[in-house]
């Protein structure tokens, strides 16, 4: 067990893994998880198909940032080109996790972004964007994520789900809550009428604090 490769990431997916069905992100053994070392140029990546709650950290597959698989008894995820794609496009990305949790899919599916209505889609960027539909794990809805998602930290998936990144698997998680918390008051928004939207100048400021906030400023 101590000599497996990326260990302490192996266990952060399967505690991960876990939490993603407690909180409501995903159901059965849908979404995915992600953690780079960056370092040593390997990639920790939950497997296919294996319940959250029966997964062992030896489970959990390590690749190479080119995908090649190097350890781990299970396959990995589906999702992997996804995944690559996402940190070859963001240097800064060292975690991804990939849900199907309900109020954002049910947005993602209306094909709509989620605008600056509320200061927390500040935790994204000034909107979470819409990537265009693609079959699951293909390099095409890889390409598209990769396209849509610049400097925000989360990105819809047109009838799929979201994804969202950070520089740690506790920050990409936490992105992923506060994205399905906006887009389940985005639905209720619209369901009543149309949202006040936050100007650019005041999402900049947001922002800012927030960057301030992750980096234990005041």
């Amino acid at each position: 067990m101590n000599g497996m490769k990326l260990l302490k990431a192996r266990n952060e997916i399967v505690r991960f893994g876990r939490k993603m069905v407690t909180s409501g992100l995903t159901v059965a053994t849908g979404g995915n998880l992600s953690v780079a070392d960056r370092g040593e140029g390997f990639i920790a990546i939950s497997p296919s198909g294996v319940d959250y709650f029966e997964m062992k950290p030896s489970q959990v597959t390590v690749v190479t940032m080119g995908g090649e698989k190097v350890e781990g008894r299970g396959e990995p995820s589906s999702e992997l080109p996804l995944h690559l794609a996402l940190y070859r496009k963001r240097s800064d990305v060292r975690a991804v996790v990939h849900t199907h949790s309900l109020y954002a899919t049910t947005v993602a599916s209306l094909g709509w972004e989620i605008p600056a209505f509320h200061y927390l889609v500040g935790f994204s960027g000034k909107k979470v964007p819409l990537a265009p539909y693609a079959t699951f794990g293909s390099e095409e809805l890889a390409r598209n994520v990769a396209e849509a998602v610049k400097d925000y930290n989360a990105v819809l998936m047109a009838s799929h789900g979201m994804v969202a990144v950070g520089d740690s698997l506790a920050g990409a998680f936490s992105t992923a809550e506060i994205v399905e918390f906006l887009a389940r008051v985005y639905c209720q928004v619209k369901a009543l009428g149309e949202p006040n939207l936050l100007p650019d100048t005041e999402m900049g400021r947001v922002m800012e604090k927030f960057k301030q906030y992750r980096q234990g400023g005041r």
